[in-house]
This record gives structure tokens, C-alpha cells and sequence, in this order.
């Protein structure tokens, strides 16, 4: 180790690359966690036979460097599966029927396709997964006399990020980084501290219930200096920012993935839902346009001009309305004349009435029989 360079500060590690990486590590793949820098080389066997040799002797010349990530059995995969069902689940059917799935074959994907199947246990799995990975993952940490800080619980802007990893092996730095550096040593020894493998709520009055906001954690760009050639084709860098992107499956490597490949019909009635959300929705936004374009007409130029023709034609029907009482009493004290006879309006007659022939009423002729004797 004494080759190497040392770092100055505990290794700033990506908890939910490390998720990623503990979930799919089996006996089909290798996962290796260099301690010097802190990054992750996977043994790709799709690349090239040369590639995979020269790494291999990298890491055999260099055993003090690297290591290998544990495997996920199938003892510890059941246990975490029974665990959930023990600890999270309430419904006694819902157990009954999960602890039977977990006894049968294939039981990690089965298990999956019954909890995507039901939403209200999907959440709770996903928290239970994330807590009991972050468990596993620092008692691994914690034997391999790792010093390490998970970035995702650091709360440094992007600047300070950036020049924390650039002078990793720098002994004189500026002032603001030995500040944050002395903050990261404090902040390394909670990862050793019991709390760390056995959080327990804090006890008093628990707190007012506020709605939770998610803020996406800022993700600064890798920087490793010391990667040997033999490794940079092999490192491990998805940008994974949410423990959702990260499944328990053995088999596809993302929740997309497996979302596609579900037996069940779950990510159809989703979609059916979200088809028919997005169409109401869709009918609400042309419905308040319509009444914004209303608004527009009355509130326009033309609704003015509509007000002032209405209110111009009322002043006038008043108007009118006042001068007629007033004609009447005069007209009662004047000297009446000859009234003069209104002609009568005849009544119009249509083109087709005036087409029609007229009707002669005829009355019947009715002849007198004698009467017989």
C-alpha cells in the first residue's frame, strides 16, 4: 500500500452505484472496489479476450488494492424477502400468499411480479430494499477498513464537490477544502458508530407531518487520477441518481426492464390509467380555452363596441318610455278632432293562396221520390 498514494480524506462513494453493483454481483459477475480512489471495475466477460487478461493480472498483481464485492446467495435473498413480509405486511392473505411464493421456484422474480402487482406494497418493498442494502453495504465497508462518506449525504454545492476529488491527494489545499475535509473525517466515523447498522427513531413527540419534498441529488462529473490502463475499459459508472432505478431482480438490470417483462398486467392498467387521466385532462384545457376565448371577446375591442351599442339603444328605449306618459296628458286637455279612422290592413295573402283557385260551395240537389201508395 505504501506505493500508492494516500488519500486525505475519506473516499466520497456513490451509495446507489454501490446498490446497483451489490444487486447484480453473482456468480456470473464480478464486481471489484478499488480502495485507493473508490472506483468500481466490472468484469465484462462480453469484452475482448485480451481486455479481460490484462485485467485480470492488474488485479492479481495488485491484490492489496482491490475488492471483490459479495455475492448475493440465495440464503440472503430469501432472507431479505421474508423479512419485508414479516416486518411490512399487515393483510394476512397478502402474507400468506407471499411467503408461499417465496418457498417456490423462481421465487426472487415471482416475488416481484406479485409486489409490482400490488401498488401499495410496491412502496413499502422499495423502502425496506433501500434501508437494508445501506445496512449490508457499510458492514462490508466496515470490514474492509474502508474510510468512506456517501456523497448522497453530503450537503456540498457542486464547486466544492469538484474540488474535494480533484485534490485527493493533495496535502496543501486551500483553506475552504481542509475545512470540509476536517467535516468529512466527522462525518466518516457515523458509518462506524452502532447507530449506522441499527437506526432507531428519535424519541419525544414525533414530528408534524409535512409534506416531503424530493430533491434530486446533485451528481458531480467522476474524476479517478490513478485508474491503471488495464481498468479504464471496466469501470463501472452508470449515473444512477434513485434507489427506483435499482431492482432486486437476478435478471434484468433495470426496473424498466423488468416493468416490460412482467407476466402480469400491471404496466398495462397503468397505462390505462394514465391514458385516461391524460385524455380528461386533455378535454379541461380545450374547455378553458374556449372560456378564455369568450373572456377575450367580451373584454376585446368587439365586446366594447357590443356594450356600447346595447347601452346606446337602452338610453333610447328609456327615453321613449318618459315621453309617453307625458303626450298622454297633454292630449287630454286639447280639443279633440275628428278622429280619424285607422284604415284596416288587409290581410297578405301568400303567392300561394293567390294561386290556389277559389271554392264554390254547392248545395245539393236532392230529388223527391213519390211516395208509393
Amino acid at each position: 500500500m505504501a506505493k500508492f498514494p494516500i488519500a486525505q480524506n475519506p473516499l466520497l462513494l456513490r451509495y446507489h452505484r454501490l446498490m446497483d453493483a451489490f444487486a447484480k454481483s453473482d456468480d456470473e459477475r464480478d464486481f471489484y472496489l478499488d480502495k485507493i480512489e473508490g472506483f468500481i471495475v466490472y468484469v465484462d466477460l462480453d469484452k475482448g479476450q485480451k481486455e479481460i487478461e490484462d485485467l485480470e493480472q492488474e488485479i492479481a498483481t495488485h491484490r492489496e488494492r482491490y475488492c471483490l464485492l459479495p455475492k448475493m446467495t440465495f440464503y440472503e435473498t430469501k432472507k431479505f424477502m421474508e423479512g419485508f413480509v414479516n416486518e411490512k405486511v399487515y393483510d394476512i392473505d397478502t402474507k400468506e400468499k407471499l411467503l408461499d411464493i417465496i418457498q417456490s421456484k423462481e421465487a426472487r422474480e415471482n416475488f416481484l411480479e406479485f409486489i409490482y402487482d400490488h401498488l401499495n406494497e410496491l412502496e413499502k418493498w422499495q423502502q425496506y430494499y433501500v434501508e437494508r442494502s445501506r445496512i449490508r453495504i457499510i458492514e462490508w465497508l466496515r470490514s474492509q477498513n474502508i474510510q468512506f462518506v456517501f456523497e448522497e449525504d453530503l450537503d456540498l454545492t457542486r464547486n466544492m464537490m469538484e474540488k474535494l476529488k480533484r485534490h485527493l491527494f493533495d496535502t496543501k489545499v486551500p483553506k475552504d477544502v481542509a475545512q470540509v475535509r476536517e467535516a468529512l473525517s466527522t462525518k466518516a466515523k457515523t458509518y462506524y458508530s452502532n447507530e449506522a447498522l441499527n437506526p432507531r427513531p428519535k424519541r419525544g413527540r414525533p414530528p408534524k407531518q409535512v409534506a416531503k419534498v424530493e430533491i434530486e441529488p446533485q451528481v458531480v462529473v467522476d474524476m479517478y487520477t490513478t485508474v491503471p490502463a488495464a481498468c479504464r475499459l471496466f469501470l463501472f459508472l452508470p449515473e444512477i441518481t434513485s434507489a427506483s432505478n435499482v431492482t432486486f431482480s437476478a435478471k434484468f438490470d433495470t426496473e424498466a426492464q423488468l416493468l416490460a417483462n412482467l407476466r402480469g398486467s400491471t404496466r398495462v392498467k397503468i397505462d390505462t390509467r394514465l391514458q385516461a387521466l391524460s385524455e380528461r385532462l386533455e378535454s379541461l384545457r380545450t374547455l378553458s380555452s374556449r372560456l378564455a376565448g369568450i373572456d377575450e371577446i367580451t373584454t376585446g375591442a368587439e365586446g366594447r363596441l357590443i356594450k356600447a351599442v346595447s347601452s346606446k339603444k337602452e338610453e333610447e328605449e328609456e327615453t321613449i318610455s318618459k315621453k309617453r306618459p307625458l303626450m298622454d296628458v297633454v292630449k287630454g286637455f286639447l280639443p279633440g278632432g275628428k278622429k280619424k279612422e285607422k284604415p284596416v290592413a288587409k290581410p297578405q295573402t301568400t303567392d300561394t293562396e293567390i294561386k290556389r283557385p277559389g271554392v264554390k260551395m254547392v248545395t245539393q240537389i236532392q230529388s223527391k221520390k213519390p211516395k208509393k201508395k
